[in-house]
């Protein structure tokens, strides 16, 4: 062999070898740092200076050491952070405390080899700032002591009511009123929804009957309480689980921002205060085996303060694929932009625009190159596209835009405008959603949608909402490729209104224009315990094909005689459906023709 052959064979073994080592990850153990399974220490300071080791690795591992181990505020990272959907607007402190500070970290891996993560106080699972390819996997989150208090109810009578308390919910009685506490923190009010476990229905409930002036709080045996007053008509019962919050939104279970490809595997969260798992101004996030629920060996039945999954402002490709939410105080999934409101166009040019909400505010909402859509926030329609020049944030509720050209005369003030480079494609699948008295999905993005495959099972609300608002919520997103099949709808919309609901907020109508566009609901399966099915306004090419719609006797059925409610909408197809009812479904429409509805359903009223 010469000495050039040599030469190349020595450099392809070194490059493989090179290539090699870099694809091995390196593993860095917590236990290194301190953190020991089951020593109920706290461990969170380990956990910060693990994190921190992992900066500038190329390919990293870091492994939790199974078994349990406990999170303390004391040496957890606290950085001030303002979250979509839960940001109070006040003047207390937005400092959120930290358990797993993901920043600035990239090609991280966090095994937590299925260890139990208890947090006290009011913490953050996990947060990740500007992070790139990290996956979280293997790990469960709960609560030492979940800001959900739960009772269930052991006697009714018309004079008074008895209660057991769950062992998790800390609770004090003075001057025969009772009242509830956690680690550093007291409820202030009493947000209260009842469960009845044995049919899995949650509603809107009212503990302020047991707080009356007349009302009376007796400690009995040990975590059992009696209350004494006119419950003559209080519609309790026994068996049911009352569960009881402070309304005050100032947390989440998990914080995903300005990171991308992102990956959460095998996660369980137990409890979630303030709003669930939050991503906000991410790119592709994958949520595979993703549980909300509470341990099964708790006895609790509340895992989520309010959402589960939130995506706030987020692109790319969103995925929710076999994970499942049971025992949440609002819906499972919401995915939105945001809408803000034109506040001042000045002589320069500039545009200043606002937060309209005041749970959504203080963060950057828009970047320089952005794509953005100038929108009527009374019609919902879009009044011009445009892009930016540059963006920032001039106060905690206001951003000074400037535009990449001219701004139309067609501009004013008061207007909204969308960022419609931050809207993602989305994938529900192969999930279940049960235990809420609200929505299963909320869903308003420009992008594809499939929602397939999935279990809605007596979800309060409608199982499905495509909204799109500028005068509430301020969530933006008209729908332009929706396809939902093959899911199974069992006993939804018990609570109120119908089992899916394409509900745009246009307070006034366009003639010829329509929010939501393409919408596709065909071959899944209505277990219906009243007749309403489907609502919509203002949507073109709504096709309701090859469903399969049975009764349930769970409930009465409701004084809705119409199966489906048509508002305003334009090409809409409603056959080839199977009813197995005693009754024919019926066809309401308002401000349509009837050349606008092609369906097999004869009973159609048209107005």
């Amino acid at each position: 062999m010469n000495f050039s052959k040599a030469k190349v064979l020595l450099f392809l073994l070194l490059l493989i070898t090179f290539s090699v080592s870099a694809q091995i990850a390196d593993t860095i153990k917590v236990s290194q740092f301190g953190v020991k399974s089951n020593s109920y220490l706290n461990a969170s300071k380990g956990i910060r200076q693990a994190l921190e080791k992992c900066k500038g690795k190329q390919n990293v591992v870091l492994q939790l050491p199974g078994g349990r181990i406990d999170l303390w505020p004391e040496d957890a990272v606290k950085k001030e952070i303002y979250i979509s959907n839960s940001t109070e607007s006040d003047t207390l402190s937005k400092v959120k405390n930290i358990g797993f500070f993901f920043d600035y970290l990239k090609n991280v891996t966090l095994d937590g080899n299925n260890t139990l993560v208890i947090l006290h106080g009011k913490m953050v699972s996990f947060a990740l700032f500007n992070c790139q390819n990290i996956q979280i996997k293997n790990v469960q989150f709960d609560y030492e002591r979940p800001t959900m208090s739960e009772l269930t109810i052991t006697s009714v009578s018309p004079t008074a009511i008895k209660m057991k308390i769950h062992p998790d919910s800390r609770y004090f009685i003075e001057n025969g009123k009772i009242g509830f506490y956690g680690e550093g923190w007291k409820s202030n009010s009493h947000h209260t929804i009842s469960l009845d476990p044995k049919n899995d229905l949650m509603r809107y409930s009212s503990f302020e009957l047991f707080l009356k002036a007349k009302a009376k709080t007796i400690q009995e045996e040990k975590r059992t309480v009696l209350f004494e007053g006119d419950f003559a008509k209080a519609n309790y019962k026994v068996g049911d689980v009352l569960s009881i919050r402070d309304t005050y939104r100032d947390n989440c279970g998990g914080f995903i921002t300005l990171s991308k490809d992102i990956v959460l595997s095998n996660v369980k969260m137990h409890f979630m205060h303030g709003l669930g798992i939050v991503s906000q101004f991410a790119e592709n996030i994958t949520l595979s085996k993703v549980i909300v629920a509470p341990r099964e060996d708790s006895g609790r039945v509340i895992s989520s303060f309010a959402d589960c999954f939130h995506f706030s402002g987020c692109k790319g490709k969103i995925l929710v694929d076999g994970c499942k939410t049971s025992g949440s105080h609002d819906d499972p999934i919401n995915v939105h932009g945001t809408h803000l409101k034109i506040s001042e166009i000045t002589a320069d040019k500039k545009i200043k625009v606002q937060f309209m909400h005041h749970q959504t505010y203080g963060f950057e909402a828009f970047f320089a190159g952005d794509s953005i859509s100038f929108v009527s926030p009374q019609t919902l329609k879009p009044i011009i596209l445009g892009k930016l020049k540059s963006a920032k944030l001039i106060g905690k509720k206001e951003m000074e835009l400037v535009l990449d050209g001219q701004i139309s005369d067609k501009v004013n003030v008061g207007d909204v405008i969308e960022n419609i480079t931050w809207t993602p494609e989305v994938t529900i699948r192969n999930s279940r959603f049960e235990r809420t008295n609200t929505r299963g999905l909320l869903i308003t993005t420009r992008r594809k949608v499939l929602i397939e495959n999935n279990i809605f099972y007596r979800t309060g609300m409608h199982a499905i909402l495509i909204a799109n608002d500028a005068s509430s919520w301020f969530e933006s997103g008209p729908v332009k490729d929706v396809t939902i099949r093959n899911n199974t709808f069992e006993e939804c919309a018990y609570n109120s209104g119908t089992i899916i609901n394409i509900a745009p907020e246009n307070h006034e109508l366009v003639s010829g224009y329509y929010v939501h566009r393409n919408i596709r609901i065909e071959n899944n399966l209505f277990k219906i315990f009243d007749k309403s099915i489907l609502s919509a306004r203002s949507t073109d090419g709504l096709v309701f094909v090859n469903n399969t719609i049975n009764p349930s006797d769970l409930l009465p059925a409701g004084s809705n005689e119409n199966s489906f409610t048509l508002t305003a909408c334009n090409n809409v197809i409603i056959k080839k459906n199977h009813f197995n009812t005693s009754w024919k479904p019926k066809i309401a429409t308002s401000k349509m023709t009837k050349k606008q509805v092609k369906t097999d359903i004869k009973d159609l009223n048209i107005k």
